[in-house]
């Protein structure tokens, strides 16, 4: 059975996130933010809800993945703001190994107006002084493809590939290719000859041996608009052809999916993950 789930909250308690995954009918993952991504503190798990996290998903046979939160910013100029993210990036994962998450995607951030390549450098270095930090364990740290946006950095594949490279734990790094944000920054996935391009030239650059997630979004843009704004799938720009052959691809099929998209009066998460079921490959 594919892999194939949504982002789901974790509003009340952690271990409701199971549940409510459960109820969207994902299969074998989901992702959820360990706590809430719009604040810098983050309340100590609770025991008993991490226990029962663990137990449910287990249970389920769920691969769980974590989403860093939104205020962080690793690739920040500013010294103070990058340390801050450091730290909390370093607090994520040892959160995800007490949850038994093995993964979390991680933005690169935006370089403010400094540069990509000093971008870079403070991803790199933010990366490797997490996981010196958090040595003991194994969480893995996903950096996911940008959308090219202003002052964005790791909108290219050669960028991904050039900051794992210097990072250089293939044991604690890989990463996550988000199909609108990848769309988005000028690789065409409309189309099974376009998709099969771009997952090669994916495969060619940074290796698909590095790829842990795929994050599954419409855009809402059109190619190489440089915009960052999901959509439901096959409502977007990207369409349901495009995502068909995303999901026929032989090369990535083993690779998990997991869906970001909108909630509103056209569609919510429960009918998102059974669209984007209705277009696997039926064998």
């Amino acid at each position: 059975m594919r892999q194939i789930g949504i982002h789901v909250s974790i509003a009340k308690q952690i271990d409701f996130a199971v549940d409510r995954a459960i109820e969207v009918a994902c299969n074998r993952t989901f992702q959820i933010f360990t706590s809430s991504p719009r604040r810098w503190a983050a309340k100590e798990l609770d025991k008993n809800q991490a226990s029962a996290f663990l137990e449910k998903a287990r249970s389920a046979d769920f691969r769980p993945f974590a989403h860093m939160p939104y205020m962080p910013n690793i690739a920040s100029p500013n010294r103070s703001f990058h340390t801050q993210s450091v730290e909390v990036l370093i607090r994520e994962i040892r959160r995800c190994s007490i949850l038994g998450i093995s993964d979390i995607v991680v933005h690169f951030g935006s370089h403010q107006g400094s540069s990509i390549a000093e971008g870079h450098e403070r991803v790199i270095s933010a990366c490797r002084t997490a996981i010196e930090k958090t040595d003991r364990l194994k969480v893995r740290i996903l950096l996911e493809t940008s959308a090219g946006t202003r002052n964005s950095v790791g909108s290219k594949f050669e960028y991904v590939a050039s900051v794992l490279d210097k990072i250089g734990d293939k044991n604690r790094t890989g990463a996550c290719f988000d199909t609108c944000h990848v769309f988005a920054s000028g690789y065409d996935l409309k189309t099974p000859e376009a998709s099969a391009k771009t997952i090669d030239d994916f495969d060619e650059i940074v290796g698909l041996d590095r790829l842990y997630l795929i994050h599954v979004n419409d855009s809402k843009s059109d190619l190489g608009q440089a915009s960052d704004r999901h959509e439901h799938i096959g409502f977007g720009k990207i369409g349901d052809a495009g995502f068909r052959a995303i999901f026929s691809n032989k090369k990535i099929r083993e690779i998990p999916l997991v869906l970001e998209t909108p909630i509103d009066e056209r569609r919510g998460d429960k009918e998102n993950v059974a669209h984007a079921k209705s277009l696997l490959p039926k064998s």
